[in-house]
């Protein structure tokens, strides 16, 4: 395993294996290409520390996954034949608008939040009034900063500056246009105790691409949450070296 760099050192990837290599990795949200490393054992894979994560220094603005997926762009450049794209949860949301920049053999998704549900929780009602106080200067930011970590998620809790920035922009995407135009073959994988982006959401995402004729598969891991790579990695070994064969 190497570390490499790409766009002049604002990328880093761990690149294994020996020759071209044939597969691309995104990883999740607050985590990095560490995460595959059991997964690509043996395998001719660049597994990408997106911007922000991993060896990959922050970016300069509070980019959304569009953004991320250029900024990543240059990473085709390893590659001598399209690969195959495996991405977990935040690497997929990247995956699919990287899907409309790169040539892509196939495009595995493994617990990818692409679906918002219609029923998404509202912010509770102290954090809108604390919110909108702030924005009048009623408010400290030492204050609001209190009532973010009350009431924000663990992932947004995390983080700060520029990454916190970021987070709120993906939470609030929807993919849409981007699951209409994916047209190469799409594998999803699943965990079906995943709570960070639950199964319904998998299936309505795989009946929007199955409607229209997409070449689309769904397996679903039982007793597995939402990070396979970590409980079952020899499915997402075995499923990558199908779509390779």
């Amino acid at each position: 395993m190497a570390l490499k760099a790409f766009s002049g050192g604002a990328v880093f990837a761990d690149v294994t294996g020996t020759g071209s290599p044939r597969v691309l990795a995104l990883h999740g949200w607050g985590r990095s290409s560490a995460d595959f490393r059991e997964v690509l054992s043996g395998m001719g894979a660049v597994a990408v520390d997106l911007p922000g994560f991993g060896n990959s220094p922050p970016p300069s603005s509070g980019w959304g996954s569009a953004e991320y997926a250029d900024a990543i762009r240059d990473v085709g450049s390893a590659f001598e034949e399209p690969p195959v794209v495996v991405a977990h949860s935040f690497g997929g949301r990247v995956a699919v608008h990287l899907a409309e920049e790169m040539t892509m053999r196939s495009l595995v998704l493994i617990g990818v939040p692409l679906v918002r549900p219609g029923n998404a929780d509202r912010p509770a009602p102290a954090f809108r009034v604390a919110r909108r106080l702030h924005r009048l200067g009623v408010l400290s930011d030492e204050r609001m900063e209190g009532f973010r970590q009350k009431y924000g998620s663990a992932d947004y809790r995390a983080t700060n500056g520029v990454m916190r920035e970021v987070f709120v922009r993906v939470v609030n995407e929807t993919y849409d246009d981007q699951l209409d135009r994916l047209a190469i073959p799409v594998r999803m994988l699943w965990g079906a105790n995943d709570s960070a982006a639950p199964l319904s959401q998998a299936q309505i995402a795989y009946r929007r691409l199955a409607d229209r004729g997409a070449d689309v598969e769904l397996r679903v891991l039982e007793g597995v949450g939402h990070h396979v790579m970590a409980e079952r990695p020899q499915d997402v070994t075995q499923l990558i070296k199908e779509l390779l064969a």
